[in-house]
């Protein structure tokens, strides 16, 4: 039976923490998995609905974007897809009635786990200015609401349109069209503070901003190295695909500060031997320090090339461009730099070397852990090095494999919410759609932030996602989305940033994916865009939480016919009435969408739908500005410490995604009951004086001067590389300054936080 939600945010001063896990899955995952799920949903929704996840006539999982294989199970689904299913599916609902007990101040006062657990907005809520609660607004005045606000803004740029990576193709599609049709190219989005690195890398080096491998890719690989990534965790159906190709004799490489009991044992639930004994996974783990990543490879790059026979000279020559000075680099490489730089032993690179001599298909896997440095962008593209030196694109079992997020987030730059569109593109749609699109580039999220707090933008409307919890600098952003006279949040649920608005604000509840479509010519289905370029359908089942919401497509048409008006040609309700014309649109602007109806459908022949092309990995043609694979050759960098100091990195515990908290525990790192905590190494902590089981305030430094301060930290001893901790987002957020970002891709640097441990007032 579903479970009412808590009427109290729960005590988290004194979290319970036991030894780390050595498994992942297994039976303890599928117990969680159907209790968190029967809390939510009931047993026969529970049953009802997972069936349905990630199937071919389903609906794609809202949680992360891994792919399906062709072949699936009845359960296709891991722990946290599961539960973000749920949270999703609830039976619970927030209604008017809610937010006439709750004001905003004392939505404020609240966990984000509080918010989350409330279940399903019902109603389109309005603050006004001055008021103290959210009331229920019709949609006509709603949308009368932020017409008025944009109207009067003295240039479309004061206007912000952000976008989270759950929204659909057709709907970004709708949104960033209507935004370009508004007059600006303001639409910062979650990839900003993600894989932005990753895209910014790729593209320079290889022409596309996107992995080049798939599944099958990973099946045959010879050796795959996972850098910077947590799947047990963040993607642990990617698991899964790990086991089949160390069945199929793969070597697996682990890189990562923390080990994680996903890379070290997998229990796979779907098994009778998984679930009884598992599979190895790992078969080197490199303890890397924080920000030592591009030091490894730069030096595995010199011992290859001393290695007679070891570089692929006929893909270089035919293939790539930049080599001579790449070499010039790459042998300057330090024996003593690159282990003061990542804190391994000589015998471990060693060991790594011979692994990928041995190696024939290498594919290189990673997620955060490179992407949010300073230098992450010359961090990637020196992983690119790597792989080009042996061939290592553009053939069956190898390649560049940037492990996506949120489900749609690569669907959603596909369809053209960038800040920084291509020329191409905006050409594409002005021929298609009639108008001038605005050339000059928009604003990123740290841009964003920047324009609010600088009173430059002042309207702020989000598509999905929790801006607010999910930014950098939190005082910052908080202070910044204040300023602004309207800020609006299409949503499913409650979140911290409904909490933290504008002298106006709008919730515009909507529907999910699990929920049953149904427009003026049918029912309708949305597509998405997978993290290997896979595009499909999802089709949700469920009646809609409330007879009041909207689709994400239905509110872009809506507010687009509302504010645009008789001036725009763009058939906005034809679009609303049928999703299959929005597509039609797309095949026409976008390559790679050609016969989009057909194909997606099935109708051409593969129901399960299409693989978008990427010249790299399918025929070696690199569209970068040489015409040729791009070798690099960077300054070595890494983050130095000050004296007492250590490097932060923010990470996510196991009963979360992204920014939402299904419960405090992270089974996995032995944490229960209990998120703010901070995991420092035994050495570390002797040297600093600090007991397993004391509190400290962790104070970041940064060259402003400004103390960050998060309160209130249990101290853990915990198996991490020396002089590295770790805590968890968005507790920690406040302590990223905003101005601290990566170079040519402003990612905020969330790996790489200079902190200091100051003993708490609450020890």
């Amino acid at each position: 039976m579903a479970t009412k939600p808590p009427t109290g945010d729960p005590v988290q001063d004194a979290p319970q923490v036991d030894a780390p896990l050595r498994a992942a899955a297994g039976l303890p995952a599928v117990a969680h998995s159907l209790k968190i799920a029967q809390q939510q949903m009931g047993v026969r929704r529970t049953a009802l609905t997972l069936l349905r996840v990630n199937q071919k006539d389903g609906f794609d999982c809202p949680g992360c974007a891994w792919p399906e294989p062709e072949h699936r199970h009845k359960a296709e689904f891991c722990e946290n897809g599961a539960k973000a299913v749920a949270e999703e599916a609830t039976l619970r609902r927030v209604t008017p009635d809610f937010f006439a007990a709750h004001p905003v101040a004392d939505l404020a006062t609240r966990s984000g786990y509080w918010l989350g657990q409330q279940g399903r907005l019902t109603h389109p809520m309005y603050l006004a200015d001055g008021a103290e609660r959210y009331e229920p607004v019709s949609w006509e005045r709603a949308f009368d609401i932020i017409a008025e606000e944009l109207t009067a803004l003295a240039s479309p740029d004061e206007a912000v349109f952000y976008t989270s990576g759950r929204t659909s193709n057709e709907a970004a599609f709708l949104y960033q069209l209507f935004a370009r049709e508004f007059g600006t190219n303001n639409l910062p989005d979650c990839s900003n503070m993600c894989h932005e690195s990753s895209g910014s890398a790729l593209t320079e080096t290889i022409g596309i901003g996107k992995g080049s491998v798939s599944l099958e890719d990973l099946y045959k690989s010879d050796l795959i190295i996972v850098a910077g990534q947590n799947p047990g965790t963040n993607h642990p159906r990617m698991l899964s695909a790990l086991e089949k190709a160390k069945a199929n004799g793969a070597k697996i490489i682990t890189i990562n500060p923390l080990p994680e009991a996903g890379l070290e044992r997998f229990k796979n639930p779907q098994t009778p031997q998984g679930m009884l004994k598992g599979a190895t996974l790992t078969d080197l783990f490199l303890q890397i320090r924080l920000g030592g990543d591009q030091a490894l490879f730069r030096l595995l790059n010199k011992l290859i090339l001393e290695t007679e026979g070891a570089v692929d000279d006929t893909f270089i020559a035919e293939h790539t461009h930049g080599y001579e000075e790449f070499t010039a680099a790459a042998r300057a490489a330090d024996w003593d730099a690159t282990l003061t730089a990542t804190g391994l032993e000589r015998a471990e690179i060693e060991e790594a070397l011979a692994l990928v001599l041995a190696s024939e298909r290498t594919v290189v896997c990673w997620a955060m852990g490179l992407t949010q440095h300073k230098h992450s962008v010359p961090t990637i593209r020196e992983v690119v090095n790597f792989l080009l030196l042996r061939g290592n694109i553009g053939r069956p079992g190898a390649g560049v494999c940037p492990v996506r997020g949120h489900s749609n987030v690569q669907g959603d730059r596909t369809m053209g919410v960038f800040e920084r569109p291509a020329p191409a593109f905006l050409d594409a749609l002005e021929k298609e759609f009639g108008f001038a699109p605005p050339r000059e580039h928009g604003f990123d999220v740290v841009r964003a932030i920047e324009a609010l707090r600088d009173g430059a933008a002042k309207v702020f409307f989000a598509m999905g996602g929790n801006f607010v919890a999910a930014s950098p600098d939190t005082d910052v952003t908080e202070a910044a989305m204040r300023r602004a006279a309207l800020t609006v949040h299409v949503s499913t649920k409650l979140n911290r940033s409904h909490a933290v608005t504008g002298a106006r604000a709008l919730i515009l509840p909507t529907l999910g994916r699990t929920e049953r479509d149904l427009q003026g010519s049918g029912e309708q289905f949305v597509t998405v865009e997978d993290s290997m370029s896979m595009v499909h359908a999802s089709r949700g089942r469920l009646a809609p939480a409330s007879k009041h919401l909207l689709s994400e497509p239905a509110i872009v048409a809506r507010l687009a016919r509302r504010v645009l008006g008789d001036a725009s040609r763009t058939p906005w309700e034809e679009f609303e009435k049928d999703y299959a014309t929005v597509r039609d649109r797309i095949a026409k602007v976008i390559p790679g969408f050609e016969d989009f109806n057909a194909r997606v459908t099935g109708s051409a022949g593969h129901p399960g739908g299409f693989t978008l092309p990427h010249g790299p990995r399918d025929e070696r043609r690199f569209p970068t500005a040489t015409g040729k694979a791009n070798f690099t050759a960077a300054p070595v960098a890494y983050p130095k410490l000050p004296e007492g100091r250590l490097l932060l990195q923010t990470l996510r515990s196991h009963d979360q995604y992204n920014t939402t908290i299904y419960g405090l525990d992270d089974r996995y790192r032995g944490i229960r009951n209990g998120r703010r905590v901070v995991l420092v190494s035994p050495h570390d902590a002797q040297g600093l004086g600090l007991a397993d089981g004391s509190y400290v305030d962790l104070v970041s430094e940064w060259t402003d001067g400004v103390e960050r301060r998060a309160p209130g930290f249990r101290v853990v001893h915990y198996p991490t590389a020396r002089g590295c901790a770790a805590a968890y987002y968005p507790e920690t957020n406040v302590l990223i300054p905003l101005d601290s970002t990566a170079d040519t891709s402003n990612t905020p640097t969330s790996k790489s936080v200079v902190v200091r441990l100051e003993q708490s007032a609450t020890d």
